[in-house]
């Protein structure tokens, strides 16, 4: 046996067979929900895995998950890596011409839909030639031609019978985008296992022989509940999933995140790990927890982190006045790095975002390659299991990946400091900084400090063109509900306090409700746009 992640969940469903491996809730209100043992998914894949096969994919072939959080979902990518095809995902916001870019540039030929996309499906069907065989998921929405996703898996074996499998298959990641089109970020699934997966212990020491996973868990108890709450398609919450089977233990998925289904799910199946992305799935939870949500047993979650945005100070100590038993992690990673880190208890406004990062992490001059001194501005790199580059760009690759002293590394465009005691400081990343009279401004500093105010719920920064200096500083701010209107002048003299004047807000822009992916993340794009046009 390889470190292949369909290898390695085989081997997990053989000694824990009759536990509960995925428990799925509809909501809202509709009550219904699915919950699957062990072995019951593992069929469950195979059926898929063997349609796939069946219907001519080929191994190393693309296929993309069009889907909202669901059994489908983690069925599918099962089945895919268990038929070695290569599982592709898609953000289910695009639209028609993002489609069209993502199916062409993954050279996709299948693809797992639910019925909810079928016009866009069908718009973008005509400009992606390699597209020849649609599964859909749900109740056909148009005339547009796809295989129900009940034929798929009935048609297939749940046995398993599978091609052998290596641990140098693929799993191709697609980036969000939010500063650009996305990149499909190419791993191997050894590479992932260890850089994504903490190699089967994120918290602990990685395994030393594929088997010994399924000796662990055999050797293990249950009781640990795993609750990915931001939707599968945005890479951290299918590798949050694959980290809660690794350990043999159960994984809870909502169709949708609503804040207050989220909090009941919690006190009905006792979780204990929850993860989300950020102040803006986190603050909706307090904000229920403070109103209609009262009460709610929250007493057996030891621990709840972020991945892919930060975590506000205010935010963290208002979460742990009310649930004081939960501890809060701020983890730092990326789509081409995996986990990079945790952030310092004393992370905050303050003393910026402060990382004790693994032993793979540096901080490196982005020309030289080389570790920049202490105070130094450079770039966060990682060696060791890092991807094998992004598909279809060998340009991008070249700028990203680089070989040093025979081992290979990824450099991020997260821009950092490091201290004496080898904790780093990111700044934030580097498309974003702002040029303003020559002094460079990262929008996450000026965030944290922003949302330190009571008065505001969530913001964004970007960068606005000025005469004067050459960029200027914009807020774009979406208030508590209730709170009495803020000004500029309330926001530079609350922020002063805290960041040096040239980070200070020069504009302030009101907005109902501040855009961001579904999973929480920045949508920086969306955000210099208001911040331009209300400059105008």
């Amino acid at each position: 046996m390889e470190y292949n992640l369909a290898d390695l969940f085989e081997s997990v469903v053989d000694v824990a067979s009759d536990r509960e491996a995925l428990v799925y809730i509809d909501h809202p209100g509709t009550g219904a929900e699915r919950r699957l043992t062990y072995a019951e998914l593992d069929a469950a894949a195979n059926r898929i895995g063997h349609h796939l096969i069946d219907s001519g994919i080929r191994p190393g072939e693309h296929l993309g998950l069009h889907l909202y959080n669901g059994v489908e979902y983690l069925q599918t990518v099962f089945g895919c890596l268990k038929a070695r095809v290569v599982p592709v995902n898609v953000n289910y916001r695009y639209v028609e011409e993002e489609l069209v870019y993502l199916y062409r540039d993954a050279d996709l030929v299948a693809l797992v839909f639910d019925a909810e996309f079928d016009d866009r499906v069908a718009a973008a069907l005509p400009r992606a030639p390699k597209l020849r065989h649609l599964v859909r998921v749900g109740e056909p929405a148009s005339g547009l031609k796809a295989l129900p996703f009940a034929e798929a898996e009935a048609a297939g074996s749940p046995g398993r019978g599978f091609p052998a499998r290596s641990g140098d298959d693929q799993f191709i990641i697609y980036t969000g985008g939010t500063t650009g089109m996305p990149k499909g970020v190419m791993w191997r699934q050894e590479d992932l296992f260890f850089a994504g997966l903490g190699g089967g212990a994120p918290t602990g020491e990685p395994v030393k022989r594929p088997e010994e996973l399924a000796e662990r868990v055999a050797a293990g108890g249950t009781g640990i509940t795993f609750f990915p709450t931001p939707p599968l398609m945005h890479g951290t919450s299918t590798l949050t999933s694959f980290i809660g089977f690794n350990f043999g233990q159960r994984v809870v998925i909502h169709r949708k995140f609503v804040p207050e289904e989220v909090l009941r799910t919690v006190e009905k199946e006792r979780v204990t790990s929850m993860s989300l992305v950020g102040d803006a799935m986190l603050r909706p939870l307090i904000d229920a927890l403070r109103g209609p949500l009262k009460g709610t047993d929250c007493s057996a979650m030891f621990s709840v982190s972020s991945s892919g945005a930060i975590l506000s100070e205010t935010v963290r100590r208002e979460f742990s006045e009310l649930v004081p038993n939960a501890m809060l992690l701020n983890n730092f990673g990326s789509s081409e790095s995996g986990f990079n880190g945790t952030a310092t208890d004393d992370s905050g406004a303050g003393s910026g975002f402060r990382v004790r990062v693994n032993s793979r992490t540096q901080v490196v001059d982005p020309a030289s390659h080389e570790p920049v001194t202490t105070g130094e501005i450079g770039r966060v790199a990682q060696s060791g299991h890092v991807p094998l580059g992004y598909y279809n760009d060998p340009g991008k690759t070249a700028e990203t990946f680089f070989e040093k002293d025979g081992r290979r590394w990824v450099l991020l465009g997260d821009m950092a400091t490091v201290d004496e005691d080898g904790v780093v400081t990111v700044l934030g990343r580097g498309s974003q900084c702002i040029n303003t009279g020559g002094e460079k401004v990262y929008p996450e500093e000026v965030e944290q400090a922003l949302k330190s105010h009571p008065d505001v719920y969530d913001a964004l920064v970007a960068g606005v063109p000025d005469a004067k200096w050459g960029n200027h500083v914009a807020a774009v701010v979406q208030l508590r509900e209730g709170a009495a209107p803020l000004s500029l002048s309330d926001v530079q003299t609350h922020c002063r306090t805290r960041l040096a004047g040239y980070k200070v807000p020069r504009q302030l822009v009101i907005t109902e409700a501040v855009q961001r992916s579904p999973s929480g993340k920045a949508d920086y794009r969306w955000a210099r746009a208001v911040a331009v046009a209300a400059d105008r």
